[in-house]
Parts: structure tokens; C-alpha cells; sequence
């Protein structure tokens, strides 16, 4: 029955997290022709769907308003409405503890609501990013405890890594390829029939959910180790004189064998700063440990301080302090064009500076509460901690700025100081 309902589009799917993953999935399954509803605990968001706002940025505002008009699309809080769904998906946060053990409070909450309102021939797939496993030993024994119905027999049960990346302009939900991984031959096929109704992408079927959560690690953990080698490779070039712009330039040139990556103040966002991990908690459970992605990861978390110092440098060299000297930070956000701040660099570089007493501005157009346009000859220093193309007139903030510590490599000029 819903491998046809899927064929014919009348399968009604709830989307649980409406947050930069889980909102455009609705919308692409709702544009697709399904029914969509989208579940959140945040009443704030649920309010604003339902009256067709757009908050996410990679969204067509009047794509949201017209799904909502026309009833593909709506929102609740209330998980009981789950009851009405023949297909769940769950995309709510996995966040890091502080002491970067995964934190699937989000997941179990939600899977436990999602057995209350199990049946027969329903589909559950996850798209959190987790740990190799999550899937079958952490999931699926909620889902059959809880409705004593059978995965594999009763329901279906995949996973499917999200792929979101913020102010991506050519590469959004609808046209990123999908990777799914299900238990069992029958949930695969569901959950790649589900996404190729729904994308205009391919979907590559993997042997396991396993797989399929170790795919998106391994992405991540790609990104973050070769970030963390630019970012070492910038401050041996620094001691060295060496510009490590004109060096990964160069580099570049090579057709075959080189991908670039840029340094900064450390990589930001929720994936690539967290992913890697999960998979450095799975190992310690298989008697391994991940030796790269452990180093990458310290490398980027001292990021920050060694901005910081470079900060320092140029002051000392002026014979000017840290504490009370004018400091403006251009960009908040984790990068560029995006409102995003979750593990922004940026503001990290930020809160080290004012522990050490520096008169400190932030300037970003893209996040409400740094917005307000500053008077750039008011400060000692300004320092580009975020890639933002649009929205900033850089010509402007160069010929008023006293002195720029421009950390991505925006500027050119007598004034301006490279990472």
C-alpha cells in the first residue's frame, strides 16, 4: 500500500524538526505534490509557517506562502498529529556535550513520540547526522518496544544523511544527491522511491544504514581535516613570510590531485566542527581511535586563540595593547552571505578579545543584533573574520579603516594585514 501511495503521491508525510535542515525537505516534498505537515516544539516557527514567513534563507519565500495557501504545507506542535502520517521524518539537532560525547536527547525524544503513533506499513527514516549505528541499535529497538509492531514486516525503518550547505547558491535540497541506507531490502526501496518523487538528484542506495551514517561522516571529517592542514600550513607560513593566499593559488593551478581549502578562524557551522566526532565516540566502542580527525579537530579549536594573538602582534608592533584598544569585527556569521551563528569562529574570536579587555564592535548585516552600520574610523583595528560577498561595501571599509587584519583574504592594500 505505500509503495503505491508513494507512486501516486498520496502518502502524507510529517517532517519533525523544522529547523535548516528539516523546513526545506517539507517544502520539496510539499512542492513534489505530497501533503506535508511539520512538527516543532518551537511555537514561534510553527506560527510563522503557518502564516507563510519564510525564516530559512535557502527557502523561495513564495514558494512557502503558496504551499501553505494551498494546503500542501502546514505546521503544529502537536506531536499526535503523527497519527495522520504514513511517512516520518526526523531532522532535530544532535548536538555535541562539552565534553563532545553525542548528545541524542533530540532523537530518542522524538522516536518515542513517533511509536505512539506507529502502524502498519508506515516508513521512518532519519536524517540527523549520528554515529554508525544510531540507526539499528538506537532507533529501531524504541520503534518495536513501543508499538510491538516488526521492522522490516510491520514498518520500515532508513536513514538518509542530511546535505545541507547554507547560501549554497547552486546546490539546494531539491538538486543535492541522496544517499539512503535501509533495514532491510524493502526500506531501501521505500525511502528511494520517497526521494526520487521528491529530487530532481540521484539517489544512491547503500547496504545499511551503517553505511549511509558513516557517509556523512566521512564528508564532514574530509572538510574539517583539510581545513585543519590549511590552517596549520598558515601559521608555519606566517613564521616563515610566506603568503598562503599566493601559496594555495598557486597549488590550485594543478588540474588533478589538489582541491583547495582556505584558512581562517576555524570552521564553523554545525557539521563540520561536530560530524567527526560522533565517529571518534563509536570508535573508542571498537577498541580504535581516530588519531586525524582528533588532531584536525584540535587545530581548529585553537584557531581563534591564534587569531587572537596575531591581533596582538599587529598592535605591539604599533605600541598599542590588547585591553582598551578600538576593535571592530567584520562578519559574525560561520560563513559568508548566511545568518547563521551556530559555531561561528568568529564569535569565539570575539569573546577571547573582550576576556582580554579590547573595546569590542561586531558589524554584520546578516544577524539582527550586529547589524546597525558602524563609523569604521572609530576603531584601531578591523579584522574581517567572516567571507561575506554581498551586503558590505568593502571600498568604503577600507579607505575609512585606520588599519584591516583581513583574515579571508578580501582586501588588497597598504592598510591591510593578511592572515
Amino acid at each position: 500500500m505505500l509503495y503505491q501511495k508513494i507512486k501516486d503521491k498520496t502518502a502524507k508525510i510529517g517532517v519533525i524538526g523544522l529547523g535548516y535542515v528539516g523546513l526545506p525537505l517539507a517544502v520539496e516534498k510539499a512542492k513534489a505534490g505530497f501533503e506535508v505537515v511539520g512538527f516543532d516544539i518551537q511555537g514561534q516557527k510553527v506560527w510563522q509557517i503557518n502564516r507563510g514567513e519564510n525564516y530559512i534563507g535557502d527557502i523561495v519565500s513564495e514558494d512557502l506562502k503558496e504551499l501553505v495557501k494551498t494546503n500542501k504545507l502546514r505546521a503544529t506542535t502537536r506531536m499526535n498529529q503523527l497519527e495522520d502520517c504514513d511517512i516520518m521524518t526526523i531532522c532535530v539537532p544532535t548536538p555535541l556535550d562539552k565534553y563532545k560525547q553525542p548528545d541524542l536527547t533530540h532523537v530518542i525524544n522524538v522516536t518515542n513520540e513517533v511509536a505512539k503513533y506507529l502502524y502498519a506499513d508506515n516508513l521512518v527514516i532519519l536524517e540527523s547526522t549520528t554515529y554508525p549505528g544510531t540507526t539499528e541499535d538506537v532507533i529501531k529497538p524504541i520503534l518495536e518496544t513501543k508499538s510491538w509492531f516488526t521492522c522490516g514486516k510491520d514498518f520500515y525503518l532508513a536513514f538518509s544523511p542530511e546535505r545541507v550547505d547554507p547560501g549554497n547558491n547552486i546546490y539546494k535540497t531539491k538538486n543535492t544527491p541522496k544517499v539512503v541506507g535501509g533495514v532491510g531490502y524493502k526500506s531501501a526501496e521505500l525511502a528511494q522511491l520517497l526521494y526520487e518523487a521528491v529530487l530532481e538528484a540521484p539517489v544512491k542506495v547503500v547496504s545499511s544504514p551503517r553505511a549511509a551514517e558513516m557517509t556523512k561522516i566521512l564528508e564532514n571529517s574530509y572538510r574539517l581535516v583539510n581545513i585543519s592542514l590549511i590552517n596549520e600550513l598558515t601559521m608555519l607560513a606566517d613564521k616563515m613570510g610566506i603568503n598562503i593566499w599566493e601559496v594555495i593559488d598557486a597549488a590550485a593551478t594543478k588540474p588533478f590531485g589538489f582541491t583547495p581549502f582556505y584558512p581562517g578562524a576555524g570552521a564553523g557551522g554545525h557539521c563540520i566542527p561536530i560530524d567527526p566526532f560522533y565517529l571518534s565516540y563509536i570508535a573508542k566502542k571498537f577498541d580504535s581511535t581516530t588519531t586525524l580527525i582528533n588532531l584536525a579537530g584540535e587545530i581548529n579549536d585553537q584557531m581563534p586563540n591564534y587569531i587572537v594573538q596575531r591581533i596582538a602582534d599587529i598592535l605591539n608592533t604599533r605600541e598599542k595593547p590588547l585591553k582598551n584598544t578600538k576593535i571592530l569585527l567584520v562578519g559574525a556569521t560561520y560563513k559568508g552571505d548566511i545568518d547563521d551563528i551556530r559555531e561561528s569562529p568568529a564569535l569565539k574570536v570575539a569573546e577571547i578579545l573582550q576576556e582580554k579587555g579590547c573595546q569590542l564592535d561586531i558589524y554584520d548585516p546578516y544577524i539582527q543584533k550586529f547589524a546597525a552600520k558602524k563609523d569604521y574610523n572609530l576603531y584601531d583595528l578591523t579584522v574581517i573574520t567572516t567571507a561575506h560577498k554581498h551586503n558590505i561595501d568593502y571600498q568604503e571599509l577600507q579607505k575609512n579603516s585606520k588599519l584591516i587584519f583581513d583574515t579571508k583574504n578580501i582586501l588588497q592594500g597598504g592598510n591591510v594585514i593578511k592572515l
